[in-house]
């Protein structure tokens, strides 16, 4: 998509932005199974800390967490939450719950019913009401409030597949508007946001398409939820630029009013054989702790100027034994392995 070369150049001139964002987070969903392995973190000072303490330390406010409704391993359950969930609150930290609706990842590629879970329209809408209903009761219960539930995770595709596959627009609108009951029926005092999430935050024809698709359909309502949330990762290809990322959030803003938020991103510290090329303004970025923060700087002043522009989350910046985090760059996150603070965690503080 075409954009003035005076804004890609301010763009690429801007600083941090401070206050500017209610949300300064990180996805830390995998500090037990890193703690399970055997790792610790570190300060850049060398001191040994809990996780939560090091991201409160840093600037960051709220911390992202997915949850897996049967996972083989346990790993990432409702239990799991729930522990993780309780730490961050004594850290004082804020929690945005990522609800996958699948025993295992979701995203653009997989969408998996959960085993044992009916794939009629009828009963699934049931049963998808009933478990987010029954996930933010227990939540209630333990007495934590998340300040966020995403309704699904990278549903650009549909969601709960193949009843709520791209081509089944009615089902997914059914799906989504159970799903939002489920938050808005549950005990949770204060209500959370509630997200809708897609990938490729920056191309504005797929938004478009969706979100108009969806709301056309009947049974989802614009008052149904409350943020659009887009995941934003530079490393897929040339267009992911920030260019089009302001260019799509401005547009979702102006045609939807909905709180904004880049849900996940990354930036590396290493990436020598890229699977694709990068997009050109942001080709002067270094791959390095420095360039991480220069990257997060940008991201943040490009959602701090749309209206409506709330947060920016990095996906999972101490899950130091999966550092490439499923990208082709050989290490993303914001720990050096086995576990020591990098310097761009502190972009938060500056947010």
């Amino acid at each position: 998509m075409l954009f003035s070369g005076f804004l890609t150049l301010a763009a690429l001139a801007v600083g941090p932005v401070r206050g500017a964002l209610t949300y300064k987070g990180v996805d830390w969903s995998s500090v037990v199974v890193e703690e399970k392995a055997g790792r610790s973190y570190k300060t850049t000072s060398g001191q040994t800390k809990p996780l939560e303490t090091i991201l409160k330390e840093s600037g960051v406010n709220t911390v992202r967490q997915r949850i897996w409704v049967n996972p083989s391993d346990g790993n990432y359950n409702l239990a799991y939450n729930l522990q993780i969930a309780k730490r961050a609150k004594a850290a004082g930290l804020g929690i945005y719950l990522n609800l996958h609706y699948s025993d295992t990842w979701a995203d653009p590629a997989h969408q998996t019913i959960p085993k044992g879970w009916p794939t009629d329209i009828d009963n699934l809408s049931w049963k998808l009401y009933n478990y987010t209903l029954d996930v933010s009761n227990q939540f209630a219960a333990a007495g934590i409030t998340p300040s966020i539930i995403s309704i699904g995770n990278e549903i650009r595709g549909g969601f709960l597949w193949p009843t709520g596959k791209y081509d089944q627009l009615y089902n997914i609108a059914r799906l989504l508007n159970s799903a939002a009951y489920g938050v808005k029926d549950s005990k949770l005092s204060p209500k959370p946001k509630i997200m809708i999430h897609l990938d490729n935050g920056w191309d504005w024809s797929t938004q478009e398409w969706f979100y108009s698709s969806v709301l056309s359909q009947g049974p989802l309502s614009a008052s149904d939820f409350d943020m659009m949330g887009v995941s934003f990762y530079p490393f897929y290809g040339s267009s992911a630029s920030l260019a089009n990322l302001k260019t799509s959030l401005t547009n979702m803003a102006n045609k939807w009013g909905k709180e904004l938020v880049v849900a996940e991103t990354n930036w590396p510290t290493s990436c020598p054989s890229p699977a694709y090329a990068f997009p050109s303004d942001l080709k002067d970025i270094p791959f390095s702790a420095a360039g991480q923060t220069t990257f997060m700087q940008k991201v943040t002043a490009i959602v701090a100027g749309v209206k409506n522009g709330k947060g920016i989350f990095y996906w999972e910046p101490a899950w130091v034994d999966n550092a490439g985090l499923g990208s082709s760059c050989s290490s993303n996150t914001m720990f050096a392995y086995p576990g020591t603070e990098l310097s761009s965690l502190d972009v938060f503080n500056s947010m």
